[in-house]
């Protein structure tokens, strides 16, 4: 028998249906990433599985023991499963390492001795052992979340929820978590991670869930479902998610911000710095130097221009996909003898170009 069942699972309320029927099985040992879009249930089924929300309908049998049972032991069952959410729960009033003795020492009762070792052993395995005296609000975002992850261990759980718990994080702290999550996964522990990082989901998982409207559309190893997704609602979501879009609608929009936009895009991908400015200088070359230059000697207010940027982990793969068709109508404004290189500072940038249809062209850019 799998460690967890989850069969038909349903949850409703008055005026909406989080889990429509839910259905999956998961072994020892593997680590679980659920993607998909907001609202599609992923954080609730989390909650169903340790009975934070009480299901519907349907079965989640964990270790042999139907969760939904009204004879269930629920506080022997819970002691089973660490869990870890997005917002720390954090008891600012007490130290660090008080934050992690409170359950073994209330629950199982340890005694405090025992149980101050246990958290200096579980802050070491985080990287935080020099911050077992200090208060939670001392803590950076990632350490704070870090030391989450160590409570989360302090009942030594065979089972580990995390719910998108990198979500309110910056670039510099979600890899800190990261690696503190990677490191976990890679001893074996069973996990199941709600989250919008495909760095740890590509890495770390076994398999990859993704939920849509209240059910697991699709299951797979994460080679599967991020490179080769059946679904095109699958495939269309990864593309969000690793992808960068931009819409231009006026020759005087806000280049600031999508400056700024695309710089965070580019740090959520670990591209580093020589990455990131090369997909920097192409957009500002094409977009700033010369589309909206020629919109404007047009005459025209809507350029009805649209970026998509995609790059894999640390900036492997990027492409530009630029749609400018609003414009080809006067003549292909980046046209150079027929193609799609109309500068010097292009031609550094990029690999080749790609025209798809008139106004339409891909560039794969390097990697410096």
């Amino acid at each position: 028998m799998s460690l967890i069942e989850i069969k038909h699972l349903r949850k409703e309320y008055s005026d909406v249906t989080p889990l429509k029927d839910v259905n999956a099985s998961i072994e020892k040992g593997e680590v679980i990433s659920i993607i998909g879009p907001s609202g599609t249930g992923k954080s609730t089924l989390l909650r169903c599985i340790n009975r934070l929300e009480v299901p519907s309908s349907g079965q989640i049998i964990v270790d042999g023991v139907d969760m939904c049972a009204p004879n269930t032991n629920l506080a022997a069952m819970r002691r089973k499963m660490g869990m870890v959410f997005q917002s720390y729960n954090l008891f600012d009033h007490l130290l660090v390492a008080e934050n992690i003795m409170m359950a073994p020492m209330d629950l199982l009762r340890m005694p405090k001795q025992e149980a101050w070792e246990r958290a200096l052993k579980l802050l070491d395995m985080v990287g935080l052992k020099d911050k077992a005296l200090s208060r939670p609000r001392e803590l950076s975002g990632g350490q704070r979340q870090r030391v989450a992850i160590a409570r989360s261990m302090a009942l030594d759980p065979e089972i580990l929820l995390l719910d998108e718990p990198t979500s309110a994080l910056d670039s510099t702290n979600v890899s800190e978590v990261l690696l503190v999550m990677s490191d976990l996964a890679e001893k074996g522990h069973t996990m199941l991670v709600v989250t919008h990082e495909m760095r740890f989901a590509r890495d770390a998982s076994s398999r990859i869930f993704y939920m849509d409207r209240g059910e697991i559309w699709e299951s797979g190893t994460p080679e599967q479902i991020l490179e080769n997704p059946r679904r095109p609602e699958t495939h269309d979501y990864i593309f969000r998610v690793r992808g960068w879009h931009f819409d231009i609608t006026s020759t005087s929009f806000d280049s600031v911000r999508m400056t700024a936009l695309l710089e965070h895009y580019c740090a959520r991908q670990f591209m580093g710095k020589r990455a990131a400015n090369t997909c920097e200088l192409l957009v500002e070359e094409l977009v700033l130097n010369q589309l909206v230059p020629a919109a404007i000697e047009r005459g025209i207010d809507n350029p009805d221009l649209h970026l998509d940027l995609f790059a894999g982990e640390g900036g492997v793969n990027m492409t530009l996909l630029l749609d400018y068709r609003g414009l080809v109508a006067g003549g292909d404004p980046l046209a150079d003898s027929g193609d799609a290189f109309s500068s010097a500072v292009v031609m550094g940038l990029v690999e080749r170009v790609e025209t798809l249809e008139p106004g339409l062209v891909r560039y794969h850019i390097k990697k410096r």
